[in-house]
């Protein structure tokens, strides 16, 4: 897999989800802060964006999508002005549907809206480093799949077929997926440092996709630097520049978070998930991964299963 979708298949936990409904102004709704991140879209109409931290309030036109990566409080309205009531979070996490009041008509907004469930224990540096809302415009000719995905997810959720129940978490899988590639490839300023750099320099970027292709190899900073065509000492600077962390420290972080991810997704043996981490004694990874966590493996696999029980 590559960085990106291995960054969210680390973090993610639960299913998603979305709903598809009418406003009828006036209308405002505060959502609260929550543990994971969420979208909105405008399907029809207009809203704004009243962002988290007090910042000015942002129209939202037809087509435009808004991305919260951070579960931050923030409101929905037909005016900046319109009171908010507060919106309260179902037991399952989701975020409650803008009450549904039949077709749109004349100036009624049509919003499609989501929720993902993320560990933000671990959260992936690609992921901590996003800003506190991401705005993608409506263009003509722009975002060709994020407005594909955006059109699947809205047919499903207003004409429910056979197979929606899996169609539906898939496309908000997918939507995610396109959200963040999308403000990175097209819509990020212009950055010299951090992961928006790192992911658009050649040299760390072919680095990354060989520790995430194989974390469990024993991986040098000579072979690292001869996959990314560096010398050695210009390498792990410009690695460590843009990431964050040098290169084997990096790699010493995500293989106890992919061993943290397969502790609380499956049941394969500790001797398994040793080696997929890159270890051969599972004394030595049990006690790599207790200094990283604070718990054992066994315990943190069990405080897993309890939380999902």
């Amino acid at each position: 897999m590559d960085v990106l979708s291995d960054a969210i298949a680390a973090m993610r936990t639960g299913r998603p989800h979305s709903s598809r409904s009418v406003k009828r102004a006036p209308w405002g709704v505060r959502f609260p802060a929550s543990e994971g991140a969420g979208f909105h879209v405008v399907l029809q109409g207009s809203a704004w964006l009243l962002p988290p931290g007090g910042a000015e309030p942002v129209r939202l036109g037809p087509g435009d999508v808004v991305f919260l990566a951070h579960g931050y409080g923030h409101g929905l309205a037909d005016d900046p002005g319109t009171p908010l009531e507060d919106a309260r979070l179902k037991a399952d996490g989701s975020w409650p549907s803008l009450r549904d009041r039949g077709p749109a008509q004349g100036d009624d907004t049509l919003m499609l809206c989501g929720a993902y469930q993320l560990n933000k224990a671990r959260a992936h540096p690609l992921f901590t480093g996003l800003p506190p809302f991401i705005h993608l415009p409506a263009r003509i000719g722009a975002h060709d799949r994020l407005r594909a995905a955006v059109d699947l997810l809205g047919a499903e959720l207003a004409d429910p077929q056979p197979g929606s129940d899996a169609v539906v978490p898939a496309l908000l899988d997918t939507l995610l997926l396109y959200l963040l590639r999308t403000w990175w490839l097209t819509e990020r300023p212009e950055e010299t440092s951090g992961w928006a750099a790192a992911l658009s320099d050649p040299a760390v970027t072919a680095a990354l996709h060989a520790l995430h292709d194989d974390p469990a190899r024993p991986w040098t900073v000579e072979e690292l630097a001869a996959r990314a065509a560096l010398s050695r000492a210009a390498f792990a600077r410009r690695f460590t520049a843009l990431v964050g962390q040098p290169p084997l420290a990096y790699l010493t972080w995500w293989r106890m978070t992919t061993a943290g991810r397969l502790l609380r997704e499956g049941d394969a043996p500790l001797r398994t998930v040793a080696e997929r981490a890159g270890y051969t004694s599972e004394f030595a990874f049990a006690k790599a991964f207790k200094r990283e966590y604070g718990v054992a493996p066994g315990r943190y696999r069990k405080q897993g299963a309890d939380l999902s029980a």
